[in-house]
């Protein structure tokens, strides 16, 4: 029976893990063995699978709650509601809502209540150059402020904003999308559940933080942004057509590096567990009528959408 190698391929997180099948059933010993290293490393990458959607959410429900992508319809793929279509390839003459997402530093889902846990990606076409996907390592982007900005930074809340996304955007198509989600605030530095290691939660998404004008605000946020990507904290992924690659976005953001022919498929497929509870909404009151009206449109505006979501 082959065995599970973990190989780590950055110094600041990333690990290459073979000898598995993804498509078959684990062991429950399989699993605790890549949950392991994958809290270890951050980013994991398996390369060489033959996975599907179907394959690819049995996978993924080892990791927690499945995302049906209520907050995101735009993108779903047409049969799986818990896979999403990270494809620049034509459907029907027009290209799919995930053609560009993801183009600045995030972490997935920071502008809701829930953001995710998980995230899977499987390469299925790729272009001929380019087409990385960046990840930084926020343990270690914390862990490398002074003691004092630390402090000051363990009693602050921010504010996620979903207008803050990189991607093309309907004027219209984008106020439903800000409807579906109003801002949320959450730490500005979290605690991760299995290691108990404070992370760096901020990134390009974040508008301001609780208790403090836009204008103070603004400085320290470029500055934690741009002091979470230095190279050193950073793993770049070249893929490959059949890697699938997990990541924990608790502790990293990540960005979709847009440097390839857009002539060119780049045609992935994504899955995403659900967190724990760890925002609140920003305004609750407003909130509130905004998720009513949006509930009423969803379905017409994911069917109008032509490139909004990241």
């Amino acid at each position: 029976m082959p065995t599970i190698q973990v190989q780590p391929v950055g110094f600041a997180l990333g690990a290459r893990v073979t000898g598995v099948d993804l498509s078959k059933m684990l062991t429950s010993d399989e699993v605790q063995q890549i949950k392991a290293a994958w809290t270890k490393h951050l980013v994991l990458v398996f390369p060489g699978q033959q996975l599907d959607p179907a394959t690819l959410t049995a996978f993924t429900t080892h990791f927690g709650e499945l995302d049906n992508y209520d907050s995101q319809p735009f993108n779903r793929h047409p049969e799986h509601d818990h896979v999403m279509l990270l494809s620049n390839k034509p459907v029907n003459g027009k290209l799919p809502a995930g053609a560009y997402n993801g183009q600045n530093w995030h972490t997935d889902l920071s502008y809701t209540v829930r953001p995710a846990k998980a995230t899977m990606v499987y390469c299925i076409e790729k272009p001929s150059v380019g087409g990385d996907t960046m990840f930084a390592n926020m343990y270690a982007a914390y862990e490398a402020l002074s003691p004092k900005m630390r402090e000051f930074l363990d009693d602050l809340e921010a504010v996620n904003d979903v207008s803050l996304i990189s991607a093309r955007r309907d004027p219209a198509i984008l106020e439903a999308f800000k409807r579906l989600n109003p801002p949320v605030v959450h730490p500005a530095v979290r605690i991760h559940p299995e290691s108990g290691k404070p992370a760096l939660y901020v990134n390009d998404r974040v508008r301001t933080f609780v208790g403090m004008s836009d204008l103070e605000s603004k400085p320290i946020i470029k500055f934690l942004c741009e002091h979470s990507v230095q190279p050193r904290f950073v793993y770049r992924h070249r893929w490959e057509v059949r890697d699938l690659v997990l990541w924990d976005n608790r502790c990293l953001t990540h960005l979709a590096v847009g440097d390839y022919d857009p002539k060119e498929i780049r045609h992935m497929i994504r899955t995403s567990t659900m967190g724990d509870h760890y925002g609140r909404l920003e305004n609750p009151q407003a909130a509130e009528a905004s998720l009513k009206a949006a509930a009423a449109t969803s379905q017409e505006v994911a069917a109008g959408v032509s490139a909004l979501h990241d």
